[in-house]
């Protein structure tokens, strides 16, 4: 089992940037960020894959949020830039529960299976 510690939330201004990071107690498993706002389902941000040969972004946030990871200290980033207030939510890290795993083009929720506690991000107007 993958443990997930998940950090760098907080309450920003619309515009500004916060750096997300998550801790993993494994190495080499494709990870992902979602967020889930109050009343909303659970929706995925951005993953990567175990090697960062590939990257997914969701529409909403392409070219303001950048996914990265340091296979070197088992830690996932996820840098947002231009928040926007309706990003307000709670962003949670998450891992496949199998290493090196692959990530299809859409990745979907039920492809990943250790969650980390969640840090919250508020974006106010």
């Amino acid at each position: 089992q993958v443990q997930l510690v998940d950090s760098g939330g907080g309450l920003v201004q619309a515009g500004d940037s916060l750096r997300l990071s998550c801790s993993a107690s494994g190495a080499r498993y494709t990870m992902g960020w979602f967020r889930q706002a109050p009343g909303k389902d659970r929706e995925l941000v951005a993953a990567i894959t175990w090697d960062s040969r590939v990257k997914y972004y969701s529409d909403s946030v392409k070219g303001r949020f950048t996914i990265s990871r340091n296979n070197a200290n088992n830690t996932m980033y996820l840098q947002m830039n231009s928040l926007k207030p309706e990003e307000t939510a709670v962003y949670y890290c998450s891992s496949q529960r199998k290493p090196m795993g692959e990530m299809s083009s859409g990745p979907r929720r039920a492809e990943f299976g250790y969650w980390g506690q969640g840090t919250q991000v508020t974006v106010s107007s």
